[in-house]
């Protein structure tokens, strides 16, 4: 196949305007993320879950004093867990330390716990459950990005045993009504 000279000519100068245009659309990419730096969707993402750990109440227990400042604690000491505990006719819980949780756990893994466990109340365990994936996903990556602190939560005590320190203690359940209908003043149905 022989090429002539007039289109040689215009494939060469094809070649240097594809040539000339390339560092501009090098420089116009955005660089790749180093190690321990967010791209722009993951920063996102973060800040998506900071959204929820706020609107859902994350904080309300798994921060101390986060209810009684009014939510005044610097975003620095979050979702760090509680020696306050929950107590009533399942034992006593205490806040789970979520950084250190989530430090140890993979995006699946959190998904799986998040999404499928039943945990101890007043944890609002069917609230998660019915999130969507990617609404734990943010939450995951926002705690993570928080980064581990502070120590473990104290070890769920079963009924019948005393807390160890101050706990909010809630009463039994109300005994269900017993069946059979209501019945009129003489003890007879209406």
């Amino acid at each position: 196949m022989k090429i002539s000279p007039r289109s040689n000519r215009l494939a060469r100068s094809m070649l240097w305007a594809v040539a000339a245009c390339m560092p501009v659309v090098v420089q116009a990419a955005p660089p790749p993320a180093k190690a321990g730096q967010e791209t722009p969707a993951a920063a996102r993402q973060a800040e998506r879950g900071r959204y929820l750990v706020l609107i859902t109440g994350c904080n309300d227990c798994h921060t101390p004093g986060y209810g009684a400042s009014g939510g005044k604690v610097a975003e620095q000491d979050w979702l760090v867990g509680d020696t306050l505990g929950y107590s009533g006719p399942w034992g006593t819980t205490y806040p789970t330390n979520l950084r250190l949780l989530a430090a140890g756990m993979t995006e699946a893994q959190w998904l799986t716990l998040a999404g499928q466990k039943k945990m101890r109340p007043p944890m609002p365990w069917p609230s998660l459950h019915a999130m969507q994936q990617d609404d734990l996903k943010a939450i995951y990556r926002y705690i993570t990005r928080l980064g581990p602190k502070g120590k473990p939560a104290p070890a769920y005590l079963p009924p019948g045993s005393k807390p160890r320190g101050p706990a909010v203690v809630f009463p039994a359940a109300p005994a269900p009504a017993k069946s059979g209908g209501a019945k009129g003043a003489n003890g007879a149905a209406p």
